[in-house]
């Protein structure tokens, strides 16, 4: 499928971290694909219950504890995933090394962390900070099915909202994701990636216009 691309990549650059730029390699959106810089005090973390079956599940903010769990989950996930470089988790700790997630989410069920979701700073086109990516989001696989993405997608939104955020951008399943709101707005683009699964949630100022930006840890491992 042709992709209509802007033509001219820009730095992007974070209000802590001067090294992003854009990048057109297609691996970083196939690994996205596959799936306001803000840590808050334990008494402000969110919590949300989802139902996996019949069991509770507690999305929660990431802890130092969780951090080896974060990556299995990355790794198991991912293991089989035909559109996956199986580098999720080096993306996962290169956005936490640079602190650039913004929010880092982790879905529980009876003490066992079953799923992850990440979202890091953004840009798209000239619009100023305030956008974040989402992904990679990951859920293992006896877990998958029953709701639980949902759940960590829906509480990460909040999050960002939470704090006034702009909007969110992904590469994705329009058909999942159409559910939250996202859409694709015709002018934003993504180097290599079909318009149709470029998608944006906007929640704040104007519509977005331009070539997406994102963390140069989307090329970990690659």
């Amino acid at each position: 499928m042709e992709h209509r691309g802007s033509g001219t990549k820009r730095a992007f650059r974070p209000a802590r971290n001067k090294h992003c730029t854009r990048t057109g390699c297609s691996g970083a959106w196939r690994t996205l694909c596959a799936t306001l810089k803000w840590r808050a005090p334990s008494s402000e973390r969110p919590t949300a219950g989802a139902v996996d079956g019949a069991v509770r599940v507690i999305i929660r903010f990431e802890t130092p504890r969780d951090l080896e769990a974060i990556r299995e989950v990355n790794i198991i996930a991912f293991e089989h995933h035909p559109f996956s470089h199986q580098t999720e988790h080096l993306i996962v700790e290169a956005l936490r090394v640079a602190d650039a997630l913004d929010v880092s989410l982790v879905a529980e069920v009876d003490g066992e962390v079953v799923g992850h979701v990440a979202f890091s700073a953004a840009g798209i086109g000239d619009a100023p900070s305030g956008w974040s990516l989402l992904g990679p989001v990951a859920v293992l696989p006896d877990h998958q099915g029953k709701g639980v993405r949902r759940a960590l997608v829906e509480t990460g939104l909040d999050a960002l909202r939470s704090r006034g955020a702009c909007g969110c951008v992904l590469v994705g399943d329009p058909a999942f994701y159409s559910r939250f709101g996202f859409r694709q707005y015709p002018g934003v683009v993504w180097e290599g990636v079909p318009d149709e699964n470029v998608l944006c949630l906007l929640m704040s100022g104007d519509q977005p216009v331009g070539g997406v930006s994102h963390h140069p840890a989307f090329l970990a491992g690659m």
